[in-house]
């Protein structure tokens, strides 16, 4: 079915179900062998004698710190809440935008668990899709958004004002599953995207709520009091994107747009085999930016600010900086996605 079964983790298919990728391919122990060979062997009984000596030595070294940590045993409390708040065809693009987001934070690092996906519509078994069961974010159908292991978290008419705010403050009722909580802490980086129909100082939620800059404000303002997150950055790709951003207080936080007041957010291309546009342009050259990383890079968010050309976004992108209060170059970067900020303005 379309809908999946209702649980907290749905798979994406529209005609069977698909069976999570990534199994353990470690073989199960051969039995033991008979010890009745080793009979009074001196030497075997020596080796018996030590082998607690050797576990012990072993896990102690195992525990101990390494001396260069890489990135994902560093960076291990990095969150993403990625939304997308359309429904109806005509939106395509800002489902393609937030399942583009996700396999990028995925392959950066961020693993399932840690990142919780809300999309208001199903693109995939829409019956106008020429491709059922495939999500595409450009017209060569190279690589479909949809494939295996997508977890939905929040879908269709779950999607709401209501439950986006919960999800950030963590006010569930107490029948939510973990898997469809944000189970961060004051030591968290969390990445939020969202993408969809906006105006001055709102969000279009399902075409019929909408999500206003105050109730965005007072929804991180209570992540902060309750320590939900070190820091957050906000990426907003809508009309008017920057807007959403005017009542945040709260330290901590980045905030980036896709446009200014007054201004637009445009689709980059259309598929003329869809039928409608795939992706839109400011979180297009977004991904153009991160498809050139690994979880080991060091571009730091200056560069990717730096990324955004006026001309090919048709709009201004905008950074809200303020509210980061530490100096960043002090000690170690903090990373959202292995993105360093040491050249953070």
């Amino acid at each position: 079915a379309c809908d999946g079964d209702g649980g907290s983790v749905r798979r994406a298919s529209c005609f069977f179900p698909r069976f999570p990728t990534g199994m353990s391919l470690i073989p199960r122990a051969a039995p033991a062998a008979s010890m009745a060979f080793a009979g009074r062997d001196p030497a075997v009984i020596s080796l018996l004698k030590m082998l607690p000596l050797l576990l012990l030595l072993t896990f102690s070294s195992a525990a101990a710190p390494p001396a260069a940590a890489s990135p994902s045993a560093v960076h291990n409390n990095n969150w993403a809440v990625l939304v997308c708040t359309s429904r109806f065809w005509f939106n395509y693009r800002h489902m393609a935008n937030t399942l583009s987001l996700y396999r990028t934070v995925k392959r950066l690092g961020i693993p399932d668990e840690r990142i919780i996906l809300m999309l208001a519509d199903d693109m995939a078994c829409n019956p106008r899709n020429n491709y059922p069961a495939q999500v595409f974010n450009n017209e060569n159908h190279q690589l479909n958004l949809y494939g295996d292991n997508v977890e939905v978290d929040y879908r269709g008419y779950e999607v709401t004002v209501e439950n986006f705010l919960r999800v950030l403050t963590g006010r569930h009722e107490s029948a939510v599953p973990r898997s469809k909580r944000l189970l961060s802490d004051e030591g968290s980086h969390i990445l939020l995207y969202m993408t969809g129909h906006g105006g001055d100082e709102f969000l279009k939620f399902q075409d019929n709520e909408e999500l206003q800059s105050h109730d965005l404000a007072d929804a991180v303002k209570q992540m902060k009091e309750k320590h939900r997150f070190k820091e957050l950055l906000i990426m907003v790709d809508t009309c008017q994107a920057a807007t959403l951003f005017s009542q945040l207080q709260s330290p901590g936080v980045l905030a980036i747009g896709s446009s200014m007041k007054g201004e637009n957010s445009y689709s980059h291309h259309l598929d003329s085999d869809i039928g409608v546009s795939v992706v839109d342009r400011f979180t297009f050259h977004t991904l153009a930016f991160f498809e050139k990383l690994n979880m080991y890079s060091n571009a730091s968010l200056n560069s990717l600010f730096n990324s955004y050309d006026p001309s090919m976004l048709l709009s201004t992108a905008y950074y809200r900086m303020d509210l980061y209060k530490r100096a960043l170059n002090e000690g170690p970067s903090d990373k959202f996605l292995w993105i360093s900020h040491e050249d953070y303005p």
